[in-house]
């Protein structure tokens, strides 16, 4: 992975005190910030400027964050983390919905955001063999194929990119992380509580349903029928596995 100094992050919060220590607290960690005040000039500035990361607040003047997410997800592709106001489960659940790859409540706490930061960037980097693996972001060594085929569907970790039926798949970052950790466990059963821990890093609590949330995204965008799933199916009680031989 590239040195945290070459990371650019766009910090979206309209609270400007908050924004300056969030700025001051990241900067002396290496990351360069920049910081936009409102949500209806947000869109356009993640567009143009490409940050490797963003943190949006939901709360915002001129536009709120989650439409600004929603908006921006069909040109942006790096890691989006929402702040969500005293945690709550409404925000959340729509914040993934819309494309957001992470979330954390407020009140900031620096140093967790720092750890949510990195771990964030290494799923996005790109290098083939290591951090495009889910497995290899917790420390893991592999030595699984980076090109995986299922059926119609191709899982690319070393471009990380996805086709179905031929045609390209977007994904976001969580998106694709989700899809190739259940594609290298192809007919296998993973449990949420495995996928979490992969995914975030964090042991699961039981009650966060963001893999959920990120299940019925991959459905919706691999034409998986949500309530008849044939490739991505629902084991009750326990978790989800890929079907190997759809």
């Amino acid at each position: 992975m590239e040195s945290l100094e070459k990371n650019r992050l766009l910090l979206i919060e309209d609270d400007n005190k908050l924004a300056q220590v969030v700025r001051e607290y990241l900067e002396t960690n290496g990351f360069r910030v920049q910081i936009e005040g409102r949500g209806d000039r947000a869109v356009q500035r993640i567009i143009d400027e490409n940050p490797d990361l963003v943190i949006l607040d939901i709360m915002l003047p001129g536009k709120d964050g989650l439409t600004v997410c929603r908006e921006v997800r069909p040109h942006y592709h790096g890691p989006v983390l929402m702040l969500t106001a005293r945690g709550e489960e409404t925000d959340e659940i729509v914040g993934l919905e819309v494309g957001a790859d992470d979330y954390m409540a407020k009140p900031v706490r620096p140093r967790l955001l720092l750890s949510r930061l990195q771990a964030l960037l290494r799923r996005a980097a790109a290098t083939p063999i290591t951090s495009t693996d889910p497995a290899a972001v917790f420390g893991e060594v592999s030595m699984i194929p980076q090109r995986i085929e299922i059926g119609t569907l191709i899982v690319d970790a070393g471009n990380r990119v996805v086709h179905h039926h031929g045609e390209p798949v977007e994904m976001t970052t969580s998106e694709f992380d989700l899809l190739w950790l259940l594609a290298r466990h192809a007919g296998q059963i993973l449990t949420r509580e495995h996928i979490y821990t992969r995914l975030r890093g964090i042991d699961y609590d039981g009650l966060d349903r963001s893999i959920d949330l990120r299940i019925a995204r991959l459905r919706k965008k691999l034409g998986d029928d949500g309530k008849l799933p044939q490739l991505i199916k629902s084991v009750r009680g326990v978790g989800y596995l890929l079907v190997k031989d759809p």
